[in-house]
């Protein structure tokens, strides 16, 4: 490893926390099916995790969206890279995010998936930091932990294409 990085959620916190959201997907969508969104690459750990506490019938799509590059703060751009690969229409939507700061992304996405009329559209993210949102017309459902403004990895979030593999949450503690 190249940087100093200190945990700051352990494996067990994080396994907690998602089998708690999952339970509460569950209750909340008993008796019907839903349709989980993927973001790649950061969310895949998250929504595998998620996935396997829901008790419902579902399908799982993904999409590839970016506004970072290789930078550590948002671009403010939004490019979509792969897009859902079946349609939404009258489902039961959870877009699964890795980690909300800005919100730019989310706001986009949920914009668009919008416009694709599911039945619902309901959004999880395993972090957020709301020191950092510029954008107001988010409404995260389910929630894992709030963290502070600082620079995460691990349990499939990176930095420049690395530590995705961590299975904790640390914070980058050098100079980035």
């Amino acid at each position: 490893m190249d940087h100093n990085i200190s945990v700051h959620l352990t494996e067990e916190q994080l396994n907690k926390r998602i089998a708690e959201i999952g339970a509460e997907i569950t209750k909340r969508f008993q008796g019907e099916s839903v349709y989980l969104v993927c973001i790649l690459k950061g969310s895949i750990f998250y929504t595998t995790e998620l996935a396997k506490r829901i008790e419902l019938p579902m399908n799982i799509d993904f999409m590839t969206v970016s506004s970072y590059g290789s930078e550590t703060k948002s671009s403010g751009i939004i490019n979509i890279k792969k897009d859902l690969e079946s349609s939404i229409e009258g489902k039961n939507v959870i877009l699964v995010e890795d980690i909300i700061d800005s919100g730019y992304t989310l706001s986009h996405l949920c914009k668009l998936l919008r416009t694709r009329n599911p039945k619902t559209l309901t959004i999880t993210t395993l972090l957020d930091k709301p020191d950092r949102r510029v954008v107001d017309d988010v409404v995260v459902d389910y929630t894992g932990f709030e963290i502070p403004d600082k620079f995460v990895v691990g349990f499939g979030l990176d930095y420049d294409q690395r530590y995705r593999n961590l299975p904790y949450i640390g914070f980058i503690e050098d100079e980035v």
